[in-house]
């Protein structure tokens, strides 16, 4: 089944979507500078320009605003994947959705990612970020779910988890070891969607040892 139009965002939700993304940024932003414990609510809400009522209306902690930038970042790729064309196998246009999102966004500045890694590993912040990825992938699923017209939810939730897990891999290697993100992730995508060959047998390849993240390391 074709998948629908995608729904025009009207003025009022541009502005909620805007709004909140705003909040998030001041968020983090503060939150690097002056370390966690030192930002209020107060202090995000005024760096917005906005009243922390406001602010409520959108996050139910600064924790939760700080982690929320995961899920604001996943907005484009689910109306990429809607846009995709019709027709096309769902694994490609999921791919492309993906790499377009991070194609936009460009190549991580290694600094800035370690202070975010440094960050979100703190206790009081763990279970928000697990909150916001738990959150990305039930969209994904959602999103996936309604490119291909509602079938089987469980495997949809499936292949969103999956395509999380590759993003997670990816970017851990790029952090870890220097590889090029995008080349990498466009990788383990094709394995996922090919059944992972390499791996089972399926396809004679041997594959480059710079490009394994190591075992230990964390997917965060």
């Amino acid at each position: 089944m074709p998948p629908d139009e995608p729904p025009k965002l009207t003025l009022r939700e541009r502005k909620k979507r805007e709004a909140r993304r705003a909040l998030a940024q001041a968020a983090l932003r503060l939150t690097l500078e002056r370390g966690l414990e030192n930002v209020r609510v107060e202090d995000i809400a005024t760096e917005v320009g906005v009243s922390p009522r406001t602010f409520n209306n959108y996050f139910s902690s600064k924790e939760q605003a700080v982690c929320s930038v995961v899920i604001d970042r996943h907005e484009g790729m689910r109306e990429a994947l809607l846009d995709r064309p019709e027709g096309e196998p769902l694994w490609e246009s999921v791919k492309q959705a993906v790499l377009e999102q991070y194609s936009r966004e460009g190549e991580p500045d290694r600094a800035y990612v370690a202070r975010i890694r440094e960050l979100m590993g703190q206790l009081v912040l763990r279970g928000e970020f697990l909150n916001a990825h738990a959150a990305v992938e039930r969209v994904l699923a959602e999103t996936i779910a309604k490119r291909v017209g509602g079938v089987d939810h469980l495997l949809c939730r499936l292949m969103a988890s999956s395509v999380e897990s590759a993003v997670r891999v990816a970017f851990v290697n790029w952090f870890t070891e220097g590889e090029p993100l995008l080349p990498t992730l466009e990788r383990l995508l094709d394995e996922l969607a090919a059944g992972m060959p390499t791996l089972t047998g399926g396809a004679e390849a041997t594959p480059d040892p710079n490009t394994t993240t190591p075992l230990g390391e964390s997917l965060c």
